[in-house]
């Protein structure tokens, strides 16, 4: 199995639920033929280089999956006929991807993940902790 990483460029006038129909049927070719998706990341909207089908911006996503060469060539047959893609790139990863140890990177990387947002302070919008002056400072500011 090899592994492979995709970035699209979605038309930038498209709602949530079209980009989320999109990446959907993405899933679903990764699923059907037998693929793993190793990783999603949504990019958002950014300036574009130069201009695509007189756009300005583009919604990019990157996909890091695992599957076959077939796979890439649906996808990439998808992409060409969906209007709501303006580009795409697919580039091998790994020739011989072992998907036992992917899996295991990611759960390792998902604990750590977890383990550092438990370290974390609390968020700027909850309530600060209580302050807690030395008993001789409120003594002081008692008899004042």
């Amino acid at each position: 199995m090899r592994r492979y990483e995709t970035i699209y460029i979605l038309d930038p006038d498209l709602s949530e639920e079209q980009r989320k129909s999109v990446l959907d049927r993405v899933e679903d070719l990764i699923t059907q033929y037998k693929g793993f998706l190793v990783e999603f990341e949504d990019w958002g909207s950014r300036k574009l280089a130069y201009e695509i089908k007189k756009k300005v911006r583009g919604f990019y996503v990157r996909l890091d999956y695992c599957g076959a060469g077939d796979l890439v060539g649906e996808m990439e047959r998808f992409f060409r006929i969906d209007d709501r893609v303006s580009k795409y790139m697919t580039i091998l990863l790994d020739e011989n991807a072992d998907l036992e140890a992917i899996k295991a990177e990611m759960a390792a990387k998902a604990e750590k993940e977890a383990q550092t947002r438990s370290e974390q302070p609390p968020a700027e919008g909850s309530a600060p902790p209580p302050e807690t002056e030395p008993q001789s400072t409120r003594a002081r500011q008692e008899e004042a």
